[in-house]
């Protein structure tokens, strides 16, 4: 395993404060939580005695940082393809295809981005769910970024948490809308139904600012931009605004035809059966340059093929 060895004094403005803050401000490539893990299991010395997370320090003293990096090794590798839109030391940008899911869990132990990354480095073992930052549905493609340090995926998580990775996103929706828009209100478990995500009263707050590319008769494509990111926020709340997505099958299935609709159109969307969603674009801050990088994914076949049949019967 890699060690972490980290020597640090601690300043004026930080005397007084807990050991997992003051540390927590002074190794910000650390989280705050995986400072908290080293402190619990002795790896934190503070002149060379044992200190408790909420214990006070003073200026002046010296802490020690003598650990190891550990491994998130619960995971098998599996040779699945990816498509790698950018790779260097610290990120990677994958352009996720439709079916694959991102990480295990019930009913999905293996065949995952989790199980490919680690085929692909098995070093990404070292970081949580092999550094995958967000995530994105089953059936969404696009773009997906992958930390590869420690020090990147705290930066990157953090990134995310102040809305300063910008997500942008394609789709078809059925129905045709008249302006673009914001859309905010609250997102948590649907009341009825585990399974589904729903707009309720006391979930949590989803930002999501829509433009219309292209009006069609029974249809709309819409560019897409997040602000928050909660689970199925996008299907969600154009589902809540009677705009489902084309090819939904959990938000939207019996919303997805119309009743004068063209018959090839018809027999196209009806056979449609994913959610025509793609996040074709990702902007942030790279946490090694600290430049603001961009990186862009055309649409899949089955959604270009879902534009040129609505351009047909339009």
């Amino acid at each position: 395993m890699e060690k972490i060895e980290l020597k640090t004094v601690i300043p004026e403005n930080l005397k007084k404060k807990r050991l997992d803050f003051a540390l927590s401000e002074l190794f910000p490539e650390h989280s705050r939580s995986r400072i908290q893990s080293w402190i619990k299991e002795g790896s934190v010395m503070v002149n060379s005695k044992n200190y408790r997370q909420r214990d006070l320090v003073d200026a002046g003293d010296v802490v020690e940082i003598n650990t190891e990096q550990k491994t998130f090794g619960k995971d098998k590798a599996e040779s699945i393809p990816l498509d790698i839109i950018h790779e260097d030391n610290e990120i990677i940008i994958v352009n996720k295809p439709a079916g694959l899911v991102v990480h295990p869990g019930a009913g999905n132990q293996d065949h995952t981005l989790v199980n490919a990354l680690l085929n692909f480095d098995m070093n990404q073992d070292r970081l949580p769910r092999a550094g995958i930052i967000h995530r994105l549905d089953k059936d969404t493609t696009g773009l997906m970024i992958i930390a590869r340090t420690i020090e990147s995926h705290t930066y990157l998580v953090d990134q995310l948490q102040r809305r300063l990775i910008k997500r942008s996103y394609k789709t078809i929706v059925c129905g045709k809308l008249l302006t673009g828009g914001k859309i905010e209100n609250k997102i948590g478990r649907h009341p009825k139904n585990r399974t589904k995500m729903a707009v309720i009263e006391n979930g949590k707050l989803a930002i999501t600012h829509y433009r219309i590319i292209k009006k069609y008769k029974h249809y709309t494509y819409l560019d897409i931009t997040l602000d928050t990111g909660r689970t199925h926020q996008i299907r969600v709340q154009m589902s809540n605004m009677k705009y489902p997505i084309v090819g939904d099958q959990i938000y939207g299935k019996n919303l997805s035809l119309k009743k004068d609709i063209d018959a090839t159109l018809r027999d196209f969307v009806q056979n449609f059966n994913r959610q025509a969603l793609h996040a074709y674009n990702l902007e942030l801050i790279h946490p090694k340059t600290k430049k603001a990088v961009s990186y862009d994914a055309e649409l899949p076949d089955d959604i270009k093929n879902l534009i040129t049949m609505l351009n047909i019967n339009d």
